[in-house]
């Protein structure tokens, strides 16, 4: 069965009214409280996005993260009452999209998977056909939604392919950090800490030398902009 969101979340009182709310609002949503039946979850279903607590009873929501990660690339973002910055990092490291802190207010956390979930119904839907981005050892291919460098083909996470795209389709102007949440992350409460995680992975993967990037740039006071 199809379900726009999952909430993996073993606070059960909490993932239940998330979920009932998000179902008034149309949102298909279901809960479940713990690693194996997310796993199950799985095996006969499918989720635009994935809403995962950090703290489950049996397992640690990193470790869900990792899992999943092995066969599933939808957006994926932590809810945790956790906010320390090395936490944060964790979750964004291994494959997380974003980190939402506990507690959250509905209607925000509603707005928040709204968007995240047209967003992936825009790269998944409309795909532009055979358009492709090739300059040096970096290859995009947008009509397979892959990245290459020197004809390997580079894992990327959801949100992080979407940035890329972005930059790279608007390569040779000045980015503002507002244009990045409003047109990337299509969410104004995005924070610099998210967008500055996401560069750094983006520089790791496709720069020769990330700590002196040649395509992807800062321009101090400004924004960041993609150079060939």
């Amino acid at each position: 069965m199809k379900y726009q969101c999952l909430i993996v979340d073993d606070e059960i009182e909490l993932a239940e009214s998330t979920a009932e709310y998000f179902n008034l609002f149309d949102v298909k949503t279901k809960y479940v409280t713990n690693y194996d039946d997310c796993i199950e979850f799985f095996k006969t279903n499918t989720a635009d996005v994935i809403l995962l607590d950090i703290n489950l009873a049996d397992a640690s929501g990193f470790a869900v993260c990792k899992q999943l990660r092995e066969t599933i690339a939808v957006p994926i973002l932590f809810i945790s009452a956790r906010t320390s910055n090395e936490d944060i990092l964790v979750a964004l490291n291994i494959g997380g999209d974003d980190y939402i802190t506990k507690p959250y207010t509905l209607s925000i956390l509603l707005a928040k998977v709204q968007a995240v979930i047209k967003r992936y119904a825009s790269t998944t839907e409309k795909k532009e056909e055979s358009e492709q981005y090739e300059k040096g050892n970096l290859r995009v291919d947008f009509t397979a939604g892959k990245v290459y460098s020197k004809g390997k083909e580079i894992p990327f996470k959801a949100m992080e392919y979407r940035l890329l795209c972005y930059l790279i389709k608007n390569r040779g102007r000045i980015i503002s950090k507002e244009e990045l949440f409003k047109e990337v992350w299509q969410d104004a409460i995005t924070g610099d800490g998210t967008l500055n995680v996401h560069i750094r992975y983006l520089r790791e993967k496709i720069e020769e030398n990330p700590n002196e990037p040649i395509h992807i740039k800062t321009v101090w006071g400004r924004g960041y902009q993609y150079e060939e």
